[in-house]
């Protein structure tokens, strides 16, 4: 079975589905994301993760409450529902800068410069406070592939 909108361009699909796709995708950005912390943060380039660094620094009281064997489950879901709000809101760009190429690993990377230099800073993060270039790149990196993933996935095979 074939959906309606097969072989149809992007933007020919009602603009409340393009949003909702976009979220998808940036579920799946993150999920993306994931694997390569793992690999990051096991080889040592990274020693938290900024959904970890927030959930611990700034949400104890209400991780404490999720039982110890759960709470890296939650502190996914928590990063993959951040990843689908961030696929939403490059679903509210304009279609031109959306399909861009280079439209997907910019706001990748500005999603980090955002925690880099707001988030982060305002939630009082020790992240904030330390100098630590391979750990910033590496999470630009992991950036650069959310973004790719998010707009990549949305690339249709022409004819």
């Amino acid at each position: 079975m074939t959906s309606p909108n097969a072989g149809k361009p992007p933007g020919s699909q009602p603009r409340g589905l393009e949003i909702a796709h976009a979220g998808l995708r940036g579920a799946i950005a993150a999920m993306a994301m994931s694997g390569m912390r793992t690999v990051t943060t096991r080889f040592g380039l990274v020693n938290e993760t900024p959904p970890r660094a927030i959930i611990r620094q700034r949400a104890g009281p209400v991780l404490r409450r999720i039982p110890r064997k759960r709470r890296q489950g939650v502190i996914e879901l928590f990063h993959w529902g951040y990843g689908m709000g961030g696929g939403v809101v490059f679903g509210l760009l304009p279609e031109r800068i959306r399909m861009a190429p280079w439209a997907g690993p910019i706001y990748g990377l500005g999603a980090w410069l955002g925690f880099e230099l707001g988030i982060a800073p305002i939630l009082g993060l020790t992240q904030a406070r330390r100098g630590r270039p391979v750990e910033r790149l590496a999470l630009a990196g992991d950036h650069l592939l959310y973004g790719f993933v998010l707009s990549e996935t949305r690339r249709r095979p022409s004819g």
